[in-house]
């Protein structure tokens, strides 16, 4: 899994002005993009080796050494620099799991780490490790602020940290990677020095930017003007509202609570090839149908609510750090009763929203938005999300992977709430489906009827299948057809 030859050279010094803007949001609770997994480990690895593997692969990996610089007037974009002052004991950390050491104490204490502020004076990275579980098992934390990477970023960065086998080798100890003092007044001043280049630069684009774009419209000016008018209805069609939003979840504060289940990915395979979809449309569709329980229960019935559903836009050749990934808005379909139209509706929704012309609007946009005060960006934060319920979908590794020795059981993805209701992370590996729903407890304040729910919508899918015995395995709850904790491992 991790690999002598990782490409550091790949990760870029400069943050785009995506990451910038997640990087901004660290400093505000309302706007924190911080994103987690959350992993449960067959037995509480060596603390030494443990420790080890995360010296090593901070060498391999120059994020998990870098932190942030902002220049102290915006000459130049922000820089990713080695921490002179890097502490690898301050970034790798051990805790020992409160009574009575379920899973559900570990989504607990991730809540707790989740809303607690990264330092942005060091790296932006933390990994907890979590000892004394029934049955003698652990369980690992890693936090990471968005800026760093997305969800598929953050995978491919921390293979370095998993072996194939549970007594892999040792790998070679990787060279220290070279310490940068670099203060934001040094970083102004460069910038400064090199602001008549960049305008040059600039200017020199633009013309023959200019001059290409002249020259296109005098030899196809109906081709020029309709694709100014395509992509000016696509950015509209982006950035709108795609459904009302829901009164029950409308409400917004700082609480959250994380609630997870487990599904075998064969028999969520099996149930999107009987409905003629795909396991991220079988997903959608069991959201959907917990959302459309949990209104009809508290008699608030709704035919749509508002989704915002990440895509993926890195290509094979982009490094893994950064962020490269957009979201499309569809009306959830939560009033529609049978699974299988709702898997039919969601498909052709997001079929739809992905051939749009102006997918990559925030990638268009950020570069400005990044200019603007943070008083200025927050309030716009607060009015232009246009969804209740974010989704996301992330694949893992397919195969078993083991960290200091020991098997990873479980993963389960606890992502932000950037202004949402509720954040659902599906994590698929080891030949397992975990979906965690991370929810504002202002918004879902039923939690048991939500729990229950959630439970519920995803067996309406699986019931597609046509076999009695698929149901999903609770895993941070009980039902009354679930074991004590309700692990299906």
């Amino acid at each position: 899994m991790a690999s002598d030859s990782f490409d550091a050279s790949a990760f870029s010094d400069e943050l785009s002005a995506v990451d910038q803007l997640l990087h901004r949001g660290e400093a505000n609770p309302r706007t924190r993009s911080g994103i987690m997994a959350v992993e449960l480990l067959e037995a509480a690895p060596d603390w030494q080796r443990y420790r080890a593997t995360y010296e090593n692969a901070s060498r391999r990996v120059p994020r998990l050494r870098q932190k942030v610089v902002m220049p102290t007037l915006p000459t130049a974009p922000a820089r990713w620099v080695v921490d002179p002052d890097f502490d690898l004991d301050f970034h790798v950390r051990r805790v020992r799991a409160p009574e009575p050491g379920g899973i559900r104490q570990v989504f607990d204490l991730a809540e707790v780490i989740q809303q607690s502020p990264l330092d942005i004076t060091r790296p932006l990275w933390s990994a907890t490790l979590i000892e004394g579980l029934e049955g003698g098992r652990a369980a690992q934390i890693l936090h990471l602020s968005h800026a760093v990477a997305d969800g598929v970023g953050m995978v491919a960065m921390f293979t370095e940290i998993y072996d194939l086998e549970p007594d892999a080798p040792p790998r070679p100890v990787a060279p220290l990677p070279i310490p940068q003092d670099l203060s934001p007044n040094d970083l102004m001043r460069s910038g400064l020095n090199a602001l008549p280049g960049s305008i040059v630069g600039g200017l020199r684009g633009a013309v023959f930017g200019a001059i290409g774009a002249v020259g296109k419209a005098i030899s196809r000016p109906g081709s020029a003007v309709s694709g100014v008018l395509d992509y000016a209805g696509s950015s509209r069609r982006i950035v709108r509202q795609a459904a009302p939003p829901s009164p029950l979840l409308r409400r917004r504060s700082l609480s959250t609570r994380t609630e997870a289940i487990e599904i075998p990915l064969a028999d969520l395979h099996r149930v999107a090839k009987a409905a003629g979809g795909s396991i991220n449309d079988a997903y959608l569709a069991g959201l959907c149908g917990a959302l459309r329980r949990y209104h009809e229960a508290l008699g608030v019935p709704v035919q749509t609510l508002p989704m915002a559903v990440p895509v993926n836009l890195r290509a094979d050749s982009d490094p893994a750090g950064g962020n490269r990934f957009t979201g499309v808005n569809i009306a959830a379909p939560i009033g529609t009763a049978d699974p299988a139209a709702r898997m039919h509706k969601i498909r052709a929704q997001m079929t739809q929203r992905r051939e749009e012309a102006a997918l990559d609007l925030l990638g268009v946009v950020a570069p400005v938005l990044s200019l603007l005060p943070d008083p200025v960006l927050e309030s716009m934060t607060g009015s232009v999300i246009a969804s209740d319920v974010q989704a996301s979908n992330v694949p893992v590794y397919p195969g078993d992977s083991f960290i200091a020795g020991s098997k990873v059981l479980r993963q389960y993805g606890i992502g932000p709430l950037p202004g949402v209701a509720m954040m659902v992370v599906l994590v698929s590996r080891g030949g397992y489906c975990t979906i965690a729903a991370r929810y504002d407890r202002a918004a879902i304040t039923d939690e048991a009827l939500f729990a229950r729910c959630f439970a519920d919508g995803f067996d309406e899918v699986l019931a597609l299948a046509g076999d009695p015995d698929l149901r999903v395995v609770p895993a941070s709850f009980d039902t009354p057809d679930a074991s004590t904790n309700g692990s299906a491992v």
